[in-house]
């Protein structure tokens, strides 16, 4: 099984694109194991990570001899990988609204009972297949719950000069669990039974709970502008919904991941029906995937020199089925184990490009929950894909289906080509400025809703390439925050122009200030451009009266120059 829902809190940190490799890294690449809470925590990680690919290896292998059904083996895979698209993004939402170390706590001892569980029933000898897909779909929720609070925490551990050597570290930590995890565990499952593999996930968890408590993680200040949940989810919401370069890069993660998909959802079937393998040798292929994956990491910066991310997911796609087809015939062990390290190559440079891509696209305000939408996508099209080939095996047999897969995959990834990735080089820096609105009498934050407006003079040949520069602005408004937003032209005099959009509460257009990018200060600058009176466009903050006459505060509107917007 692939260990995504582990993968990604490594990979997706809140402030850098993740780099590719560790090797890449500058001189001080271990710089921040020096750093105490940085080194106990990360080492922690690496052996709960150990011991999750050993609890997910047996409950993969455990379900094929439960079961002889392909549909029961790949509903292991769905399980894992559903809660994170059913959760993700209320989890970026919450882990940018609580306290981050108590949370993980909490989620670290959810875990610990699932595995718990599990070993009761191994050792009892009552685990059956329902078992074995509930517990996974638990430990799924649980792993959805920690994957954005996880990649959240990173810059709160080392000086931002060190930022892309701590990211650079987690993604050889990950890897490092995933070349040992698969294959201790397949091997204490052939010598030992599932319980133990179990067993040695508890323990896992005593050591990254305990980690977690010694962590003293300083108190965030409360400010009057902190989001609650389900304005932040909004937020979050608006801000997917309007970002065309997100759209983009959930289009080509779900078309990659529904594809590669059907190898994960099979490799358990392929190694016992078709290679004739044992537990031991499922470890051991899995193994190989993490091994290929650290490979592909001290590949990728040479990789990157030739290629641009568009030519780096091709070639993902391209190794990937290959892989596939030649499964299908059924090759020597061996060679399978070859194939594998390929499978890891692959697999790492899709995601980690995909990944870079998202995060680079993405300002820090909103970068929890636009990585957690990613997350939503990638493990949605995970689960359905697993799920969709499974019940395709059970029909047509496992080669036929991973030759369809590959086939699908070749075809769509040479469609898809043609759709380019961002290139996530805009500055999302935050500009600050807009001023501060200019008020009457003090606003309360939770009045709303608050209407803008911005009034401009254009002159009538220049309004065609004016309301062009200003398709290009309404994208920026809405992501910020605007749920509304319109261009209208005065009847009575031509070329007096009003923008115009809605902000949900006087708190959200406040945060609003804050969020606007020096990239998007840039397209304001290229509509503003146009403008021909005498003075700066004037800025007009309104506020809603409700009809029993309440809110008086602020009911007169607020006005500055375009400056603020």
């Amino acid at each position: 099984m692939p260990h995504d829902h582990h993968d990604h809190h490594d990979h997706h940190n809140h402030s850098e694109p993740a780099p590719a490799a560790p090797a890449a890294a500058a001189s001080g690449s271990f710089a921040p194991l020096a750093i105490p809470v940085f080194a106990v925590l990360w080492a922690a990680t690496v052996l709960g990570n150990i011991g999750s690919f050993m609890r997910d290896v047996a409950s993969a292998w455990m379900v094929t001899e439960l079961s002889s059904s392909p549909t029961a083996v790949a509903l292991i895979q769905t399980a894992a990988t559903l809660p994170v698209f059913l959760l993700a993004i209320p989890a970026g939402v919450l882990s940018d609204i609580l306290d981050r170390r108590g949370f993980l706590i909490g989620v670290q001892v959810l875990l610990a009972a699932v595995s718990g569980t599990l070993l009761v029933l191994a050792q009892t000898h009552t685990l059956t297949v329902e078992w074995l897909v509930a517990l996974t779909f638990v430990g799924g929720i649980g792993a959805a719950l920690m994957g954005p609070t996880w990649q959240s925490i990173v810059p709160e551990l080392v000086p931002r000069s060190e930022l892309k050597s701590a990211v650079a570290l987690n993604s050889l930590g990950i890897n490092i669990a995933r070349a040992i995890g698969p294959a201790a565990g397949g091997l204490l499952l052939a010598s030992f039974g599932a319980a133990m593999a179990y067993g040695l996930d508890v323990l896992s968890y005593v050591f990254v709970i305990a980690a977690l408590l010694w962590w003293k993680r300083p108190k965030a200040e409360a400010s009057g502008l902190n989001e609650q949940f389900f304005g932040a989810f909004r937020a979050g919401v608006r801000y997917a919904r309007a970002s065309r370069e997100l759209h983009v890069v959930l289009l080509r993660a779900a078309v990659f991941f529904l594809f590669a998909s059907s190898v994960w959802a099979l490799l358990p079937l392929v190694a016992r029906r078709m290679l004739g393998g044992t537990a031991g040798f499922y470890g051991v292929m899995l193994g190989a995937v993490g091994a290929g994956a650290i490979l592909g990491a001290v590949l990728l910066p040479r990789l990157r020199q030739r290629l641009d991310t568009d030519g780096l997911v091709l070639l993902a796609s391209l190794l990937t089925a290959a892989v596939m087809g030649v499964l299908t015939v059924a090759p020597p062990q061996w060679a399978a184990v070859a194939l594998m390290l390929v499978l890891g190559l692959g697999w790492i440079i899709a995601l980690t490009t995909l990944n870079g891509v998202a995060q680079a696209v993405l300002p820090n305000w909103v970068r929890g929950r636009g990585l957690a939408i990613y997350l939503m996508v990638f493990n949605g099209a995970m689960a359905a894909g697993s799920l969709g080939w499974g019940l395709i095996a059970g029909q047509a047999g496992p080669p036929v289906t991973l030759l369809a897969g590959a086939a699908g995959l070749v075809v769509a990834s040479l469609i898809f080509h043609r759709v380019k990735l961002p290139t996530g080089e805009a500055d999302l820096q935050p500009s600050n400025h807009w001023p501060e609105p200019l008020l009457a009498e003090p606003v309360a934050h939770d009045r709303g809703p608050v209407m803008v407006q911005i009034e401009y003079r254009i002159a009538k040949p220049d309004l065609p390439a004016f309301l062009l520069a200003m398709q290009h602005l309404s994208q920026e408004r809405r992501r910020d925050g605007a749920y509304a937003w319109g261009v209208a032209e005065h009847t009575g005099e031509p070329g007096r122009v009003i923008e115009w959009f809605l902000v949900e509460s006087w708190a959200e257009h406040l945060r609003q200030h804050h969020r606007v990018s020096k990239a998007d200060a840039d397209l304001q600058a290229e509509a503003l451009r146009f403008h021909v009176g005498p003075e700066r466009p004037v800025v007009h903050h309104f506020l809603a009266l409700t009809p029993g006459g309440v809110g008086a505060e602020g009911a007169a509107p607020s006005t500055n120059a375009l400056h603020a917007h």
